[in-house]
């Protein structure tokens, strides 16, 4: 999402006037030319990205009834836009920008950078921070970095990371470098490792795991994912085992997680329906467990992104990225290592 007012180059052809009434703004309906900076991005991700305040819900509705439409046709919200493409914007009502200190995004909290070059940004994203603003969060990590960098014309999340996980999240500084990182992911050409921390005695050194997946909202609306092989999506996660701790009790055991897929807790539902919990895992672990695990010096979900590799969008060369765990987790793990020790 660009920062408000900077579209790079996307051009308005009509004016927009804003109206204050009760705290919003209603826009008179647009019609955008797609430029350089837009090229090959989703129709959803795009509003997302210029009507600042509009629930998302709200974007999907204007997408079904027809009311935005690209070069005068009906659009589904995966459609992609190409250059000179003239996009319809029907009038919608924004929260208008609020000018205290207390709204605007923060600057970045030192965020570890791992790497830095002309097309993109590797962060090692501490736990607890969301990756961007939304559903209750004032701002998240896309914001704060963009607050950091005023004079960044482009500034694009790749990939996400669910806010409880650390570790490292890629960032495009240019349109054609975000384009090219997305159809890597999709051709699954990007090598994702992750490691975790699971309850149960794992006995395979490398297991596959093939179960479709399907995202669904409970009563209270929350976002949550299953195995269902009727309705799911086909998701692969390669476990590798790293270390069996058999003196604690109950047993636990490290493994790194070699994703084939990106679907939505994935990892964390694999695990799961395997009867391996996650630690620490608030939504899909044993909450009970979770509570000793606390007291015990963990007090969050053990799922740390730890290994990037891709080819360079620019350059083509290979990129292979590493984030040493953070502290808490070390330090946890060093506690197990020393009960090992003892019990050996």
């Amino acid at each position: 999402m660009f920062p408000a007012g900077r579209l790079g180059t996307v051009c308005v052809r009509t004016a927009t006037n804003y109206k204050r009434m009760n705290g919003l703004g209603k826009e008179s309906v647009r019609q955008v030319e797609i430029g350089d900076d837009a090229v090959g991005q989703r129709i959803d991700n795009f509003l997302a990205r210029i009507l600042k305040g509009v629930p998302k819900s709200h974007l999907y509705r204007i997408l079904r009834s027809g009311e935005v439409r690209v070069n005068g046709r009906r659009v589904g919200p995966d459609a992609r836009l190409a250059r000179g493409d003239a996009v319809r914007i029907p009038p919608v009502r924004t929260a208008a920008p609020q000018m205290s200190a207390a709204a605007s995004p923060r600057p970045a909290r030192a965020l570890p950078i791992v790497f830095e070059d002309d097309a993109l940004i590797a962060v090692n994203k501490p736990a607890g921070l969301a990756v961007h603003g939304g559903s209750g969060i004032a701002h998240g990590l896309i914001e704060s970095l963009r607050a950091a960098r005023p004079d960044a014309r482009f500034l694009e999340l790749v990939h996400r990371l669910d806010r409880d996980t650390s570790g490292l999240l890629l960032v495009a500084k240019t349109r054609p470098a975000l384009t090219a990182l997305h159809a890597a992911l999709r051709e699954g050409a990007v090598d994702k490792r992750y490691l975790v921390l699971v309850r149960g005695r794992w006995r395979d050194e490398k297991r596959v795991v093939r179960l479709a997946l399907h995202k669904y909202a409970t009563r209270e609306g929350e976002r949550r994912v299953r195995v269902d092989d009727a309705m799911g999506r086909e998701s692969v996660t390669t476990f590798r085992r790293q270390r069996v701790f058999r003196a604690h009790e109950p047993p636990m055991a490290l493994l790194e997680a070699e994703l084939g897929t990106g679907r939505t807790h994935q990892i964390r539902v694999h695990l799961a329906h395997l009867g391996f919990p996650l630690a620490g895992d608030d939504k899909y672990g044993d909450f009970a467990w979770n509570k000793v695990l606390a007291k015990e010096g963990l007090a969050r979900m053990f799922l740390h992104a730890w290994r990037l590799a891709l080819r360079h969008p620019s350059s083509g060369a290979t990129v292979a990225l590493e984030a040493p765990l953070p502290a808490e987790l070390a330090g946890y793990l060093q506690t197990l290592e020393q009960g090992e020790a003892v019990g050996a």
